[in-house]
């Protein structure tokens, strides 16, 4: 059926490897207009979905590796704790949907899971960047009865397009504690949105970060190596690149700081001198002053007992939260109510 949504074409690589992707106009279209409507405003913002062309996810693979970052590998050592908790949950067969796969490297912990307990895998991962079918080819050749549909868009749409699907059960993750990029109105509307897509026996695993020390959350987003900066001006580049705008790199620097009243890390680009950058053949013209912010990115940081309230008000029954040893992050496993 969706063969012949007209928004989305298909695209097939060989048996086990098909990806879909929406219209290149209309995408286009998309990027070109949220930019322009995030530039304008008084308090300017780009959204943080728009960081992921290819240099922007590889530039995040780096980060992640960084020894200040640690999301990621508690996250990893986390996970590695599910591959004999997990199966005790999973009744029957799964599939494995993810929101925003990057490399696939956590990924395959879940596969490993399921390749265990399962004669079929199926893995369908939702992400905006084209990196993930370099990633889906190299996880065919260690799953080889693994089949890959991916869906290159933004969550929502991928959403949309996987609801009603099929009645195999699903189990969704959401995993590099990407939702606490949402403000916690968008946020719980997301939730809602993946609770409504949920069938009664699907599952559904969410990586958070927790509240902690403002020193170690600084850190992780203004490392030594700054790699972080580069990638968040990055998406200046890719403005450039796409939308025929004139940013000067040089005259933009990265800057984040941690909110304690918001429990977040605000992220942002800010003008080192009075300009205007231009957009596009509409001439979209952006004024800029000195030390004015462009606000990229906010990442959230939660307490255990603000996850639990979030999971009952957005629809789902938690079954249970997984922490790291120094209490830094959080997996939590939910069902739909």
């Amino acid at each position: 059926m969706y063969r012949n949504n007209t928004n989305f074409k298909e695209y097939i690589v060989n048996s086990r490897l098909n990806y879909f992707k929406p219209n290149s106009k209309v995408e286009k279209n998309s990027f070109a207009d949220e930019i322009s409507e995030g530039l304008n405003q008084n308090s300017k913002f780009i959204q943080p979905k728009f960081f992921y062309d290819s240099i922007g996810s590889r530039l995040f693979e780096k980060i992640c590796s960084l020894p200040e970052y640690y999301p990621t590998r508690t996250e990893i050592s986390i996970l590695k704790k599910l591959q004999s908790d997990l199966p005790n949950f999973l009744d029957g067969d799964f599939r494995l949907i993810e929101l925003g796969s990057g490399s696939s490297t956590k990924t395959r912990l879940i596969l490993d899971i399921l390749s265990k307990n399962q004669s079929k895998l199926e893995y369908f991962p939702i992400d905006i960047s084209e990196i993930l079918t370099e990633s889906s080819e190299l996880l065919l050749k260690d799953y080889p009865k693994l089949k890959i549909t991916g869906i290159i868009d933004t969550y929502e749409g991928g959403l949309e397009f996987l609801k009603d699907y099929d009645s195999k059960n699903n189990l969704i993750i959401f995993l590099g504690s990407s939702y606490g990029n949402f403000s916690p109105d968008d946020g719980l509307d997301f939730l809602i949105k993946i609770n409504s897509m949920m069938k009664s026996n699907d599952l559904f695993l969410i990586g958070l970060d927790l509240v902690k020390d403002k020193s170690i959350l600084e850190s992780a987003y203004n490392d030594s190596q700054n790699i972080t900066a580069e990638f968040n001006l990055n998406v200046l580049n890719r403005i450039n690149n796409e939308l025929d705008a004139n940013f000067v790199l040089e005259n933009f620097r990265h800057y984040s700081i941690y909110n304690d009243q918001k429990q977040r890390i605000e992220m942002y680009v800010e003008s080192l001198l009075n300009q205007t950058v231009t957009i596009g053949k509409s001439s979209d013209q952006i004024y800029l002053k000195k030390n004015e912010l462009i606000h990229t990115e906010f990442s959230h940081k939660f307490q255990i007992h603000q996850i639990e309230n979030l999971l009952k008000q957005s629809g789902f029954n938690l079954i249970k939260i997984w922490l790291d040893d120094k209490q830094h992050y959080s997996l939590s496993l939910a069902s739909k109510n």
